[in-house]
């Protein structure tokens, strides 16, 4: 199946439901403005995949599925490629440091979280090639596509949403003088908390996307969620013009961001 175009014209649920339903095997080849990514099958089932130059080794799964400690990662990447991701999973668990259950449930949901990041993607061009097969060293899974399509479809919908309530990354945030509601037990994600760090009034939305790397999605679905939270609110941006990215601290330095950050949630728990 020679498949390729631009994700305007053929959504990812598309994609993956023609791969589903003619049992195709090979990889899915996609890439955005800023970031490349890969889906393998093996007859119509979700075999692996990576998302740009992230790390997708077995050891980088299970330690962020917090399955092996830091001083278990940190020996396995000093040992360098001395053994392939099928060879590591069987010493794994030979050792008794995961079971075979634990290394197959964290892979899944690894491939889960990563095409949910990509039906964030509204363009890119994508290309399938049914001559690449999924990496015989790596641990291939045979993920059912029918639970993928439906969340799919469901994630399109909030993508509309997403887009009617803030329809231009243009605007910036800034912090509310009295915020809209409770916030001593205010908890936000890693991605919030990074988005945070900029909330400027001269950092538009899409200034803070591409320094931290997020899609318009991902930037959209953050922006909202504090504007709901009641913590910080809409406006125009300050600039007119383009110009760097600058944190909360114009000129910042990386020591002056993180304390910017700590002062930040001690001042929204204090309230």
């Amino acid at each position: 199946m020679a498949l390729k175009g631009n994700l305007r014209d053929f959504s990812l649920t598309q994609l993956l439901n023609l791969i589903h339903l003619a049992k195709k095997s090979g990889t899915l080849f996609m890439e955005s403005a800023q970031v490349k990514a890969w889906l393998a099958f093996r007859e119509g089932k979700l075999a692996y995949g990576k998302y740009g130059d992230e790390d997708h080794s077995l050891a980088a799964i299970l330690y962020n599925a917090r399955k092996l400690n830091a001083n278990q990662y940190r020996t396995i990447k000093e040992r360098g490629n001395s053994m392939n991701d099928k060879e590591l999973g069987l010493l794994l668990v030979n050792a008794g440091y995961v079971s075979q259950q634990e290394v197959l449930a964290s892979l899944q949901e690894y491939l889960k979280a990563l095409v949910q990041r990509l039906y964030a993607w509204s363009e890119g061009t994508f290309y399938f090639n049914g001559e690449t097969l999924p990496p015989q060293d790596r641990i291939n899974l045979r993920l059912n596509l029918e639970n993928l399509i439906i969340e799919g479809a469901r994630q399109l919908k909030e993508v509309e949403q997403l887009q009617d309530e803030i329809p231009s990354l243009d605007i910036a945030l800034k912090f509310r003088e009295r915020p809209e509601t409770d916030v001593h037990n205010l908890r936000l994600s890693k991605e919030e908390w990074r988005v945070v760090s900029f909330i400027n009034p001269k950092n538009t939305l899409k200034q803070i996307a591409q320094a931290l790397r997020m899609n318009e999605i991902e930037i959209r679905r953050v922006a909202y969620g504090l504007v709901q939270a009641g913590v910080v609110e809409m406006v125009r941006s300050e600039t007119s013009t383009p110009r760097p990215i600058t944190p909360g601290i114009p000129n910042a330095t990386p020591q002056e961001q993180v304390s910017l950050v700590k002062r930040i949630i001690q001042r929204i728990r204090s309230l």
